[in-house]
């Protein structure tokens, strides 16, 4: 199955327009947008699709990046290299061959760009397993997203012809952009009721740290249960132990 493509916060309805078009002529057909500035539908992106009319036609409206990715097991944040994150970097031919060995594993797998002026945040970054960074000349930077999409299209596209048949295996399935998302908040909940982020102001990049920690592990849905599981025992194991100090607390009052 071909790589989604997601378009954080895109402004213009020409460029969206452009991005259909150049997915359409490389065989991508699933478009997503989160939050589009001028709204959705737009006349003008029909306009410049130049007849790709498919990937606009059923393109799918978010309010954030986590629904976006939600039903996906594999993306990759298309964006230059994060300082702030320690996520693997690839090129877009590495990438599509990472794409093409998930896709025939029967992963679900996504392409996320960022928008035209602003790019990617760091906690959308956090949630993907992947960077993908273009190796433009630095002289030289600007690139729009239509030609950002249309790169990676195409090293989709020729990664697909000269694959070989793929082998499958029975493993677990690999865990969605939902249950991870279940597994941070589980973990940041816990963390939260332990006093762990500290100092307060911290807690932001302290989260999206581990969140990009967890996300690039790529777990399967087996492990992100067994992961919960551990996270509830010891949310448990502390629980009784705080009892039985307020017990013996307790005790010793009485006893004084």
């Amino acid at each position: 199955m071909a790589p989604v493509v997601i378009l954080n916060a895109p402004q213009l309805a020409e460029n969206i327009g452009s991005v259909a078009r150049v997915m359409a002529n490389f065989g991508l057909a699933d478009l997503r947008l989160v939050n589009p500035r001028d709204g959705w539908p737009q006349e003008r992106a029909w306009a410049l699709a130049s007849g790709a009319e498919w990937p606009l036609n059923a393109a799918q409206v978010f309010d954030d990046v986590e629904s976006a990715i939600a039903d996906l097991q594999v993306v990759f944040a298309t964006t230059a290299r994060p300082r702030e994150l320690q996520l693997p970097v690839l090129t877009p031919r590495a990438a599509a061959a990472d794409l093409y060995a998930a896709s025939a594993r029967g992963e679900r797998t996504g392409l996320l760009f960022g928008g035209e002026r602003a790019g990617l945040e760091t906690a959308d970054i956090a949630l993907c397993q992947a960077v993908v960074t273009i190796p433009i000349d630095p002289r030289f930077r600007s690139l729009n997203l239509g030609q950002a999409v249309a790169i990676s299209a195409y090293e989709w596209r020729t990664t697909l012809q000269d694959a070989p048949p793929p082998v499958f295996r029975e493993l677990s399935p690999p865990a969605d952009g939902a249950a991870m998302m279940g597994l941070f908040e589980h973990f940041e909940r816990e963390l939260d009721a332990a006093g762990f982020f500290h100092p307060p102001d911290k807690r932001p990049s302290m989260v999206q740290n581990l969140r990009s920690a967890l996300a690039k592990a790529r777990m399967s849905e087996q492990e992100v249960r067994t992961f919960r599981g551990v996270v509830t025992a010891l949310s448990k194991g502390r629980g009784r132990v705080l009892a039985k100090l307020a017990k013996q607390k307790a005790e010793e009052g009485e006893a004084g």
